[in-house]
């Protein structure tokens, strides 16, 4: 068959502990080749992953929701990619971060820190005023580097996307998102989901994988953020929160390919925007919101083509989407179940994707 060597390889890591389950979906052109599926979604229990399995799809968020929404209003016009932080948010006024501009937000070039434990000083804070609290928070951490000086990856600046858009749409990201894309896109009512999970009226899933044993919440995380920081904002954050199967996260993808080649199904994805977004900046910046393969050791192995747009997830998730050949390939684990120390994903995910394009290769030259 033509995907046995994926097969094997993916029962061979869940066997050997690179992750207790996960769902590998190949697509080519917008249409699935391959899903496979394998293991467990808790070690606990034995419950078996199946291609509904819904995941915590951790730093997905970033290209998946926040991202997506900067794209809607930057095609409304109610947003420019040029924006300082100031004219914004009025917490970064007068600070050493209001000449940040949403461009260098999307493309990780702000100065910001990576990452900060903020949700120790939060869960002190009432519920309604912790998004305030944590932006004070935000504005006060010093800069790693100077604006626009040098790429840093950053949950920071992020977090700080998710409450512009909130701020500027006058609606909360999942619901922005929600009613723009994932519902025209099929994505929810009745169909493959992809969503955020509000702790205050939390959708409820019978098939979800469980992620860590946390030893700051002490429980087993099961339909619940993994991301501390994200949980401590009740959920819905613009740097992590969205779960989702498989097949929700290749509808998205495709989507966005599918805007990218100029074809947008009924005007869901603004065409023109989404086109800037995942090309590369003059001077090589990686594409808006999104990663791309770096040149040596990228997760996406070997061949995939520098026109690449993906992004990894802490939690074991991610996907891989080249433009030029059609390519698609998400990878959804639980890596992190029961304890986040196992990190042997890091080996895998370049020898399955490079088994991936092999295949794909050898099967359309001699097709």
């Amino acid at each position: 068959m033509k995907f046995d060597r994926l097969h094997n390889l993916m029962q061979q890591a869940a066997a050997e502990g690179v992750f207790p389950g996960g769902v590998l979906l190949v697509s080519r052109q917008g249409v699935i080749e391959d899903l496979f599926v394998c293991g467990v979604g808790n070690r606990f229990t034995q419950r078996p992953v199946t291609a509904e399995t819904v995941f915590d799809l951790a730093s997905l968020t970033k290209p998946l929701a926040t991202t997506l929404a900067v794209m809607l209003l930057v095609a409304d016009g109610r947003l420019a990619l040029g924006q300082p932080l100031a004219s914004l948010l009025d917490v970064f006024k007068g600070t050493d971060k209001a000449a940040i501009t949403v461009r260098q937000l999307l493309n990780h070039t702000a100065g910001l820190p990576d990452y900060r434990p903020y949700y120790t000083e939060l869960v002190r804070v009432p519920h309604e005023m912790r998004r305030h609290a944590l932006l004070r928070e935000i504005a006060r951490t010093p800069l790693a580097h100077g604006i626009g000086q040098t790429e840093l990856y950053s949950d920071l600046g992020f977090m700080v996307l998710g409450e512009a858009v909130e701020t500027i749409s006058g609606k909360r990201l999942d619901r922005l998102v929600g009613e723009a894309v994932y519902a025209p896109l099929g994505l929810n009512a009745g169909g493959p989901p992809l969503c955020f999970i509000d702790h205050a009226a939390p959708t409820i899933f019978s098939d979800v994988a469980a992620t860590e044993l946390c030893p700051w919440r002490q429980c087993l995380l099961e339909g619940v953020v993994h991301d501390e920081n994200a949980f401590a904002l009740g959920g819905i954050a613009g740097h992590a929160g969205l779960f989702g199967s498989a097949r929700a996260v290749h509808i998205l993808i495709a989507a966005f390919w599918k805007a990218f080649c100029g074809d947008s199904p009924e005007g869901i994805l603004p065409v023109e925007v989404v086109q800037s977004f995942l090309r590369r900046g003059n001077k090589g910046e990686r594409p808006l919101g999104f990663d791309t393969p770096s040149k040596t050791g990228s997760s996406s192995g070997r061949y995939f083509s520098s026109a690449t747009v993906g992004h990894l997830g802490f939690t074991g998730t991610s996907f891989w989407l080249d433009l030029q050949q059609a390519i698609g390939v998400v990878l959804l684990t639980n890596r992190v179940h029961p304890h986040r120390t196992n990190e042997r994903i890091k080996t895998f995910r370049p020898k399955l994707h490079d088994a991936v394009m092999n295949i794909l290769r050898t099967h359309t030259e001699t097709g």
